[in-house]
């Protein structure tokens, strides 16, 4: 029961204020706060397919992968504000990373408002962001780092001829859609070549199609090539951390690092090269395509603010490494529009160190291969 807190008033008929007579003792009664959520749980209202289809991940990997993982730093100390469970939260933006729309989202978990739901989001997506370091990175042992290449060596495997060596992963950026996002100044920076504005996002998969690294930070006008000559990965490699090479379009420049197709190919060895590379290549192409697939924001397009947006970028890629390797399904209603993939210009680089390492692989690896009879190969 709630207890009368007493509390002394002047009496509203005497003005004098020094007479303590003229006080006299008020009970305010004070309603006890009513804590209502909704009462329905996700986990056992919703079958394995509609939780899949609603949340993208099954019931498994949301109770003992990726909560476990956010907890420490989204649990509250107290009840203070009424807050929402740390499994609510991490579902309600699982439900926004699959609509990009705060009504929907608001419409399906009751009694949470748009503007709440926005905080929410905010919160998860840097939370879960952060754990890129333990899930969005290169083969750290020589066994995984051949094993890595041997599977990139299958990929790019033309006839019975094996694939390029050497092989850490592919490069590519891709277009996320930004709309009425919030502090974005200079705006025309944001227009990409498709028209639209974006966020031009630079990525590194594996033969697996998981993330090894990535850049969500860069204008949609920013070319690619001057994204990659910032970036942490291509630093890592030009100063001998990390020893083997990257498959790049012609966006690129040709490096020892990294390695692009041959605008003109002349011979057999040349064509066989260029099969080779775009095969294996085309893992992050089919990765990109995986990944907004399973999260739709991310071709919807997203309104948030800038820093968010590039939060809720990377938190998408840590979601889709922990799907990997956990085999986790796509939801049946993943579109399957496939990407089209716009050509960068090509970039005119002068002769030099990379020119000649992809040279020495086509003499070593191609000029003597089996080429049957395929007709694409022929002079």
């Amino acid at each position: 029961m709630d207890l009368p807190r007493i509390v002394r008033r002047d009496d509203p008929l005497d003005f004098d204020g020094h007479n303590d007579d003229n006080c006299r003792e008020v009970p305010i009664f004070r309603l006890r706060k009513r804590y209502i959520r909704d009462a329905r749980n996700p986990f056992e209202w919703w079958a394995d397919n509609e939780f899949i289809k609603r949340y993208r991940f099954s019931k498994h990997a949301v109770m003992h992968v990726i909560l476990p993982q956010i907890v420490p730093a989204i649990l509250h100390n107290s009840n203070r504000g009424l807050p929402l469970a740390p499994v609510r939260k991490l579902l309600l933006c699982l439900r926004f990373y699959a609509t990009a729309s705060y009504q929907i989202v608001c419409g399906d978990i009751d009694s949470v408002s748009q503007a709440s739901t926005s905080n929410i989001v905010k919160e998860v997506s840097r939370i879960i962001a952060h754990l890129h370091v333990q899930h969005i990175k290169f083969p750290a042992t020589a066994a995984a780092k051949a094993a890595n290449r041997e599977q990139f060596v299958l990929l790019g495997r033309v006839g019975g001829v094996d694939g390029i060596p050497g092989i850490d992963g592919a490069i590519d950026c891709t277009h996320i859609k930004i709309v009425d996002t919030p502090g974005r100044h200079h705006g025309e920076a944001y227009r990409n070549r498709k028209t639209f504005f974006s966020i031009n996002v630079q990525a590194v998969m594996g033969p697996s199609m998981e993330f090894l690294d990535i850049v969500a930070r860069w204008a949609g006008s920013t070319h690619d090539s001057r994204i990659f000559q910032m970036s942490r990965v291509n630093m890592r490699y030009v100063e001998g951390q990390l020893t083997g090479s990257l498959l790049g379009d012609n966006g690129y420049p040709a490096l020892r690092h990294l390695l692009t197709p041959l605008l003109n190919p002349l011979t057999k060895a040349d064509r066989l090269y260029n099969r080779a590379h775009i095969k294996a290549r085309n893992i992050i192409e089919r990765g990109f395509g995986v990944w907004k697939r399973r999260f739709p924001c991310l071709r919807r397009g997203l309104g948030n603010a800038l820093p968010t947006v590039s939060n809720i970028i990377v938190a998408c890629a840590v979601l889709h490494n922990i799907a990997v390797a956990g085999n986790e399904d796509l939801p049946d209603d993943a579109d399957d529009a496939i990407e089209h993939f716009v050509p960068v210009g090509h970039v005119q680089a002068r002769v030099g160190e990379g020119h000649a390492v992809r040279q020495a692989i086509i003499l070593a690896h191609f000029a003597h291969g089996a080429l049957g009879d395929d007709p694409d190969l022929l002079e």
